[in-house]
């Protein structure tokens, strides 16, 4: 039996955690109006709102985004590979949609995943020419976050470009060329990489919301060199299960997004344990806690602005400037903000690690163990029902010209497949360090009574995609290594119209609820995304 369409906004307050029991609650959702009459430049709330309203449908909506990929998103050379089945789901939803039937809030909503994601039906290139030609077999199988994505009703419009193997920080994809800064006329800074093609797709309209990735900064690079929503949440809350594997310590996948709020929706689908990831976190997983985001979560709140994070004297004035003005809105927005000096930082957390399994006794601890990659490569193979032993001999040499701490020679590569990445030593001597590094943190936050940190997420705006970047250390590894959830948001521009900088909050592992929610309460007082035109 189909509702009405009364019901059915109720239904979808539900969904977004509007208040539906409110007289007005149905009206304000219905009100919710995107700029410039553009869905694809609202928020998925304003999206879902029009569709009940009947203004468009999911079809014409997915259509008009797959038209701007074409265009568009190839002169930015931001898509690696587009489905052929993103019309077919978004017809599915709107069937839903007619019967009172939305699965959640992605329902019908146009997303991307990354290149190096397995996404059915298409072929996995990795933005690599060299590894497209020796596999250019299309996937029998979605990657795990692409599986849960489709349960929720999401349209998988394909995947963007990314750096080959997700490997650099530029955008430098030897499949597709350069992904270029949408911000930038003259088409020579980098918008950050390595998950380049997923800011800018969704920073342009060509999605609501991409999948990317991040060992070092491959999410929160581009977030903000190409000025949108970039999160890293906390290590192992999201399973890597069919994506083609980096470092299995370090590696951990979010969304870019234009808002905090959208990003939060599309973590809330992806979180939970997978047996196939044994590092993904084992608790179970509540969905819906993303879901309630305010904008006066940040009053009282008391922030630890990490002064060792924001080099001052290798910052120019524009870009002080710019996060001066991010410290100062979420001071209006009611928070508490004071110097922080946590005992582990960017400049100390690698010597930290090392000094830790001294300690111990245990053996070095290695981010970038060998072995654990290897496992990882057989696995993402086994995974898709191949010889996993011919398939890694075929891909080998160009998966080690960037992950070169592999063996070339195949006899001393094939021992270190077989040993399971969560027993490998110098990775379970890495994990160890971590728990020790993050008690460390969590005692000094609590003895300051500091409910989160808060610094700029880089401290340039971006360099030419040709030149080397500045001699400014960030603070991009540190949130890897101690496994911290992070959601950078946009902070504001520089007078030549490119982002100047994004505010990153973050917190101890777990926090990834209370982070979205002080990023969205920040986000909605300083209001600073600007849509990139481009001639």
């Amino acid at each position: 039996m189909s509702l009405s369409r009364r019901e059915v906004l109720t239904q979808l307050g539900l969904l977004f955690a509007v208040p539906y029991s409110m007289p007005n609650s149905v009206e304000r959702l219905r009100g919710l109006v995107p700029s410039a009459n553009d869905p694809l430049l609202g928020t998925i709330t304003q999206y879902q709102a029009g569709r009940l309203r009947g203004d468009y449908t999911a079809l014409e909506v997915t259509m008009q985004a797959l038209v701007r990929c074409r265009g568009l998103g190839a002169k930015l050379r931001a898509i690696d590979l587009l489905a052929d089945t993103a019309l077919a789901e978004a017809r599915a939803s709107d069937a839903l949609l007619r019967n009172g039937a939305l699965r959640g809030p992605l329902d019908g909503v146009p997303l991307f995943a990354k290149s190096i994601y397995d996404l059915q039906g298409l072929a996995t290139t990795a933005s690599s020419a060299s590894w497209a030609g020796l596999f250019p077999a299309r996937a029998t199988r979605d990657a795990i976050e692409v599986e849960r994505l489709r349960a929720a009703g999401a349209v998988v419009l394909g995947k963007t470009a990314a750096d080959d193997f997700a490997y650099r920080g530029n955008g430098t994809a030897s499949a597709t060329g350069q992904v270029l800064n949408p911000h930038d006329p003259s088409g020579l800074h980098t918008p950050g990489g390595s998950s380049a093609g997923s800011a800018v797709a969704v920073a342009c309209g060509m999605a609501f919301c991409a999948l990317g990735t991040d060992d070092g900064g491959s999410n929160r690079i581009p977030a903000q060199f190409s000025g949108v929503v970039g999160v890293k949440p906390t290590f192992g809350l999201v399973p890597r299960s069919g994506v083609l594997p980096t470092w299995p310590v370090l590696d951990t996948h979010g969304p870019l997004a234009r808002s905090v709020a959208d990003a939060a929706l599309m973590l809330d689908a992806l979180a939970g344990h997978d047996a196939d990831d044994g590092l993904s976190l084992r608790s179970r997983w509540r969905r819906g806690v993303l879901g309630t985001l305010r904008a006066d979560a940040l009053r009282g709140v008391r922030l630890g602005f990490v002064e060792v994070h924001a080099p001052r004297t290798q910052m120019t004035a524009e870009c002080l400037q710019v996060l001066d003005g991010a410290v100062a809105d979420c001071v209006q927005a009611g928070a508490i903000v004071e110097a922080f000096a946590p005992p582990v930082d960017r400049t100390n957390y690698r010597e930290q690690f090392l000094a830790s399994a001294k300690a111990r006794g245990d053996v070095t601890p290695n981010a970038n163990a060998p072995a654990a990659t290897a496992n990882a490569l057989r696995r993402y193979f086994e995974r898709q029902g191949l010889n996993a032993t011919e398939a890694m001999q075929r891909g080998l040499t160009p998966f080690r010209a960037f992950y070169d701490v592999l063996p070339a020679d195949w006899a001393a590569f094939e021992p270190l497949t077989r040993v399971p990445y969560e027993q490998d030593a110098a990775s379970v001597s890495f994990l160890r360090s971590r728990d020790t590094a993050v008690a460390a943190l969590a005692a000094h936050m609590r003895e300051r009574r500091v409910d989160a940190m808060i610094y700029p997420t880089m401290p340039f705006k971006a360099p030419l995609a040709t030149s080397p970047w500045p001699d400014v250390r960030t603070p991009l590894g540190y949130g890897n290594w101690l496994g911290l959830p992070e959601v950078s948001v946009p902070a504001g521009y520089g007078a030549d119209g490119l982002p100047a900088g994004n505010l990153s909050f973050v917190g101890l592992p777990g926090s990834d609820a209370t982070v979205f929610a002080y990023a969205h309460a920040y986000e909605q007082a300083s209001k600073r995304f600007v849509v990139p035109v481009v001639r």
